[in-house]
């Protein structure tokens, strides 16, 4: 009506202006003083018009019939105005009759049916949906897009609420961004809703909408308009691409990650680490133990047994099988399971389940579960792929999904295979070094004395200990030589390197020594043979302590090659340690040894060591041989096997990659 400015005029049954509105002023030119009391056609109408309003006017009074259309109206600057009219009689209290007649300037009524007809059709048309609503957030209107966008009719939705309308969505907090913008006036623009509606309700659709303020002339908050644009094949496309960058990102941070060391306890950590949560709720690492062990090596006739480790636990799986910190749960299946891990390893093929049904539970379950058990958990989608490294089938990666609404699709698998390709991989290196290194401390085992017998004059103990936690074998060593009259030859050394070269050398020195010790040599003269026969050797410096004990003299006769002294424990005194000439190592050549002879009473002890025992970064090398000396001061009434668990307990950093020999001797 504002944007009309229509004009109000009544007049009486003999055609005098009895009511005049503001916006007849507006629209005629006269004030409502110079327009009351005249006659109408006098005052607005041209000469040559007159007989035809007359008539019209006597239409409208006598017969009572309405009238509407354009007519020219005189304005008071003596201009001509078309107006469209709407004429009609009205009837008092008293039963007189008066003429209403309603006007609005033609160009402007043309003008808002324009844009009103414009309106209606683009709205009606507009392939984009569009909504209005009250200040309460329920429906005015909505156009044909909407309700094909929806599936809902446009009948349905007027007069109901978003909540009434739309529950296939989540409307909370639409109807929270809604009552932001009727509030602050702010609109909100492309906001992405995802959900399934009843036009589509198999496939997920995505749908951008933005909310505006309505607003009337005069600022008053009318209601809300609502803009809605299916955006699915947009949005699954952006959903892709960022799917695809997810899955470039896990291949290369399973290039990081994943095989950073050659422990397999580890490994197997960090593929499952990497699966979850990105790509499963849980994940399973099935290793089988045929491809751990050292070939010849018999395992269980008639059953195959994997090593499983979840790093990622199952709710449901037995209480050994979820901790992956010691070794794993072992899971047995025979030859002919239908289990999907069992004929994944055995044919070397992945399987997927996409959406598990309670058909599909006997399949799936492994190591003491059972279908109930995975029932409860919720498993929903379920992928086991091979681990296989050079053209061997080394286990199996099993994936659950049992909160994630998507199932598993092609693209998991693809990347699942791919990531545990690599994974198997480093699993493959694991296992060779793992059989190099039971090869190398089988070797060193075999090279290294068994318990010594006692000796004369002596009690004896000792201990060798692979290097760190992963156990890694070098070249220590240690030795107890049975001599003439009843001498004892102790010797402990150490060859530079780790692995089978080590191993071998040591072994090489080793015997070197024996043969040697049998000439009943000074020590110096024989750590120069045992010198001279390093020349060619692989990894051949070495550090070496060979001393011989005479039972009769009560004396010990040492030389030094480039080793740690030994240490002397009184049984009345101080640790100390034993002054030698430095000497220089096994290897060097050229370069003579010297002979130190060292007078023992009866329990003295020396105690003979590597320097793993003793080496460590954060400390100096004194700084570990004063605690070392400090450690024997206490051990005076322990057993010699007790005292070398003690100092290794107390001395060997796990951490540090270098093995340790300790031989403890103890003068009667």
């Amino acid at each position: 009506m504002d944007i009309l400015n229509v004009a109000a005029v009544v007049l009486d049954d003999q055609g005098r202006i009895v009511l005049w509105s503001p916006q007849a002023e507006d629209v005629f030119g006269y004030t409502a003083q110079e327009a009351l009391g005249r006659f109408a056609a006098r005052l607005l109408v041209r000469e040559e018009h007159f007989g035809l309003v007359v008539d019209l006017f006597a239409q409208v009074m006598h017969e009572g019939l309405s009238w509407a259309g354009v007519f020219p109206v005189r304005h008071k600057d003596g201009g001509t105005r078309l107006l469209e009219f709407r004429n009609m009689r009205l009837r008092g209290e008293s039963g007189d009759l008066y003429a209403l007649g309603l006007a609005t300037d033609q160009s402007t009524l043309r003008a808002v049916e324009r844009d009103v007809a414009l309106s209606t059709r683009l709205v009606a048309q507009s392939p984009i949906g569009l909504a209005v609503l009250d200040t309460n957030l329920r429906f005015l209107s909505v156009n044909p897009a909407l309700a094909r966008l929806t599936g809902v009719p446009a009948e349905e939705h007027t007069g109901r609420t978003l909540r009434e309308t739309l529950s296939f969505l989540d409307v909370a907090p639409v109807e929270s961004a809604l009552r932001r913008v009727l509030r602050t006036g702010a609109p909100l623009v492309d906001q992405t809703l995802v959900g399934r509606a009843p036009a589509d309700p198999e496939q997920d659709h995505a749908w951008s909408v933005s909310y505006y303020r309505l607003e009337a002339g005069n600022g008053k908050v009318l209601g809300l308009a609502v803009s809605v644009v299916d955006i699915t094949d947009r949005h699954g496309a952006a959903t892709e691409a960022a799917r695809a960058r997810q899955r470039l990102a896990m291949v290369a941070d399973a290039s990081v990650r994943v095989g950073t060391s050659l422990d397999l306890e580890r490994t197997a950590r960090e593929l499952a680490d990497l699966m979850v949560p990105d790509l499963a709720d849980a994940a399973a690492v099935d290793v089988l133990d045929a491809v751990l062990r050292t070939p010849g090596e018999p395992g269980a006739p008639g059953t195959a047994t994997a090593r499983r480790r979840l790093f990622r636990p199952l709710a449901t799986a037995p209480a050994g099988a979820r901790d992956g910190r010691a070794g794993g749960h072992a899971v047995p299946y025979e030859a002919d399971d239908e289990g999907l891990v069992a004929r994944c390893v055995a044919t070397g093929e992945p399987y997927l389940v996409r959406r598990v049904a309670a058909a599909d539970l006997p399949r799936l379950v492994r190591g003491g579960e059972t279908p109930d058990d995975l029932a409860r958990e919720g498993l929903r989608s379920y992928l086991v792929v091979p681990l296989t490294a050079r053209g061997t089938v080394l286990g199996a990666l099993t994936l659950r999904r049992t909160r994630a609404p998507e199932p598993f699709d092609e693209d998991d698998l693809v990347l699942a295979r791919e990531l545990a390709g690599r994974a198997a991989v480093a699993v493959d290196n694991a296992r060779s070094y793992q059989r190099e290194h039971d090869t190398v401390l089988t070797l060193q085992r075999s090279l290294l004395p068994h318990a010594p017998e006692p000796r004369p004059g002596l009690d004896l103990a000792h201990r060798y200990a692979p290097a760190g936690a992963a156990g890694e074998v070098g070249g220590d060593w240690f030795d107890v030589i049975p001599l003439a009259d009843d001498k004892t030859a102790l010797v402990v050394g150490d060859v530079m390197g780790s692995g089978v070269s080590a191993a071998t050398t040591m072994g090489q020195l080793r015997t070197t020594t024996r043969a040697l010790a049998d000439l009943d040599l000074d020590p110096a003269e024989l750590l120069r043979h045992v010198d001279r026969s390093t020349t060619g050797l692989r990894d051949s410096t070495a550090t070496c302590v060979y001393g011989v004990y005479d039972p009769r003299r009560r004396e010990f006769r040492v030389s030094n090659a480039g080793h740690l002294p030994p240490v002397r424990v009184p049984p009345d005194g101080p640790p100390r340690l034993v002054g030698l000439p430095t000497g220089v190592p096994l290897g060097v050549g050229g370069v003579p040894f010297d002979t130190t002879t060292v007078a023992l009473g009866a329990g003295d002890r020396l105690v003979l060591y590597t320097d793993g025992l003793v080496e460590v970064r954060s400390q100096s090398i004194d700084t570990r041989l004063e605690r070392l000396l400090a450690l024997l001061r206490d051990t005076g009434g322990r057993s010699l096997d007790a005292v070398c668990d003690e100092v290794l307990e107390a001395m060997r950093d796990p951490e540090v990659h270098d093995d340790v020999a300790l031989l403890v001797a103890r003068v009667h």
